[in-house]
């Protein structure tokens, strides 16, 4: 068998377990009607995410950590600057789709520098018709469009009110229109909302946030919500799912196409190296985190020294093993559609780089950036996140 078919196999025996499980237990709301694809089970699967990055993806570098799902967000600016057909993010997603990967693609709204457009003005309907350029190009192929990207961090602060919510409903209910119109009702693509941040803080549960969980309660197209829990401790994580399972449909599941110890990274950027790396490679010994990741930036490393600065930093060491720790909490919850996890280093993360850059190259399965390239068009691997990422397939 093909793996193509292998893992469209494992799709489809999953979809009928869940269907078979919801007919006998009466759920109505999870039993699909005629003609209709059944709402995405619980398949607990994870992929690859590349972010803005989608275009950049390497086969090679997938099919060693056996991933069969990638992920990465479209900005709708973009739409006005390049028609959406020659988009490198919608053509690497086409290219994946026919390569036998699963695609996960986010709908990002850059609204930090602007007012939310909202319904019925011109600004919306400049929002909309952007949409309508995309959504043909998508719809079909990707197997969930999750319905923007993460609206509580894309916005000004002063507007994640009611302003918010409008704008994300008449885009969600626009989405939820295109999809039955353009792709019929047995459409393919899973339609989830997205993503919430920082959960884990209770300022940010505000009423914003829990209209926004209830309008995905009460929409039927709607399959769960998208998580980002980029937190500075795991234990935080175990509050995203506290707080937001409860307040979805128990035949909703959710996504987490991001999540990260980053803040828990950022904290230690200031701290001395090693004392036993600093003899090794000759730095002197207040030499701090982040300056040796800067000469990694300027002069990628051997994997050995990399390795070495990360397994000898107890900081790191200690949360070596975060994938297949959160993985055993997303997969318990019984709920988890589908997580991502940082793939590959790329240029915006090392950009600018000093001690208050969020280190989001330390998450990265490749290091792309900071360490020398294997040949053969394959990047090294960062340490640590390869074999958990493998065993978790």
């Amino acid at each position: 068998m093909s793996r193509r078919r292998r893992v469209l196999s494992k799709l489809a025996i999953a979809c009928a377990t869940t269907l078979v499980v919801s007919l006998s237990g009466g759920g109505a709301s999870a039993v699909a009607g005629e003609g209709r694809v059944a709402p995405l089970p619980a398949l607990g699967v994870l992929g690859a995410n590349f972010n803005e990055n989608l275009d950049q993806l390497s086969y090679p570098e997938l099919r060693t950590a056996r991933a069969d799902w990638v992920r990465g967000f479209y900005a709708l600016p973009e739409a006005d600057q390049v028609p959406p057909a020659r988009s490198g993010t919608i053509m690497a997603l086409h290219d994946a789709h026919a390569r036998g990967f699963h695609t996960v693609l986010s709908l990002k709204f850059p609204l930090a520098d602007r007012s939310f457009p909202q319904p019925d003005t011109a600004a919306m309907d400049a929002e909309l018709d952007r949409l309508d350029r995309v959504l043909p190009l998508v719809l079909g192929t990707a197997d969930i469009v999750t319905i923007g990207n993460e609206p509580f961090v894309e916005s000004i602060p002063a507007e994640r009110d009611q302003r918010l919510n409008r704008f994300y409903e008449t885009v969600a209910r626009h989405v939820i229109e295109a999809r039955e119109r353009l792709c019929g009702s047995g459409c393919p693509t899973h339609l989830y909302m997205g993503a919430l941040n920082r959960l884990d803080i209770p300022a940010n549960r505000t009423p914003a946030v829990e209209r926004y969980l209830g309008f995905v309660r009460e929409t039927p197209e709607l399959e769960g919500v998208d998580l980002h829990p980029h937190v500075p401790d795991e234990d935080a994580i175990q509050s995203f799912l506290d707080y937001t399972l409860p307040r979805l449909r128990s035949d909703q599941t959710f996504l987490v196409t991001e999540f990260s110890l980053v803040w828990h990274w950022q904290q230690h950027m200031t701290d001395p190296i090693p004392a036993a790396f600093a003899k090794r490679y000759g730095y002197v010994p207040d030499t701090q985190v982040w300056q040796v990741i800067a000469d990694a930036i300027a002069h990628p490393f051997p994997s050995r020294e990399w390795d070495d600065l990360l397994a000898e930093s107890p900081w790191f060491e200690s949360e070596k093993h975060l994938l297949r720790d959160e993985m055993a909490r997303f997969r318990g919850t019984g709920r988890l559609a589908a997580a991502m996890y940082g793939f590959e280093q790329v240029p915006s993360m090392t950009a600018g780089w000093n001690a208050n850059k969020p280190p989001w190259l330390l998450n990265s399965v490749f290091a792309t950036l900071t360490v020398q390239p294997r040949g053969s068009g394959m990047s090294a691997p960062g340490y640590a996140w390869l074999d958990d990422f493998r065993s978790l397939q």
